[in-house]
C-alpha cells in the first residue's frame, strides 16, 4: 500500500523517466540502423563527408559512439524505472518513437540539408530519398506523440512484476 501511494505521489517524476529513457532508446535505434545500413552496409555516406574517407570514417565512430551512448543510458534508466516499478510501457513505446523520429527529422533538415554534413546519397537525384526519409520521420514522431497522449501522467499505472494471488 505504501508503495503503490508514493508511486502516486512520484508519477509525473516516473512519467517523464519513462518518456526520455524511450526517446534516448529511439536515438540510439535509429542511429545503430542509420550507422549499420546506411554508412557501413551500402557505402551510401558517412557522417561527415566534407573531408578524406578517413576522417569520415572517424565521424562515423564517433557517432556510433554516440547511438551506443544513448542506448545504454536509456537503458539504465529503464533498469531505475523496473526496480521501482515505475514502467510503464506504452509511454516508453511512445518515447521510442518520438525520439527516433526527432532524430531523423534532425538528420534529414539540418545535417542535410542545413549543415550539408552529408546526403543520404550521392550522383543520384536525392529528391525521392529525401521525402521518403523525412516522411517517415514525420509519422513516427507522430505515432510517438498519439502513444504519448493516450498514456497521460493520470491515466498510467505501472506495471507490476508481482503474481496476483
Amino acid at each position: 500500500m505504501a508503495r503503490t501511494s508514493a508511486n502516486k505521489e512520484l508519477k509525473p517524476s516516473y512519467a517523464s523517466n519513462n518518456l526520455w529513457s524511450g526517446i534516448l532508446f529511439g536515438f540510439g535505434l535509429v542511429s545503430f540502423i542509420d550507422e549499420a545500413v546506411f554508412h557501413q552496409l551500402l557505402h551510401w555516406h558517412h557522417f561527415y563527408d566534407k573531408s578524406t574517407t578517413t576522417v569520415g570514417l572517424v565521424s562515423d565512430g564517433l557517432f556510433h559512439a554516440f547511438s551506443w551512448f544513448a542506448t545504454i543510458a536509456s537503458l539504465f534508466m529503464l533498469a531505475a524505472l523496473k526496480r521501482t516499478r515505475s514502467f510503464w510501457i506504452k509511454r516508453w513505446w511512445g518515447g521510442i518513437f518520438l525520439g527516433a523520429g526527432i532524430f531523423q527529422l534532425y538528420d534529414g533538415i539540418v545535417q542535410h540539408k542545413l549543415m550539408r554534413l552529408h546526403q543520404i546519397r550521392y550522383n543520384v537525384d536525392i529528391t525521392r530519398y529525401d521525402v521518403v526519409w523525412n516522411t517517415i520521420a514525420v509519422l513516427l514522431i507522430v505515432i510517438g506523440f498519439v502513444l504519448t497522449a493516450r498514456n497521460k501522467t493520470n491515466n498510467l499505472e505501472p506495471q507490476t512484476t508481482e503474481k496476483r494471488a
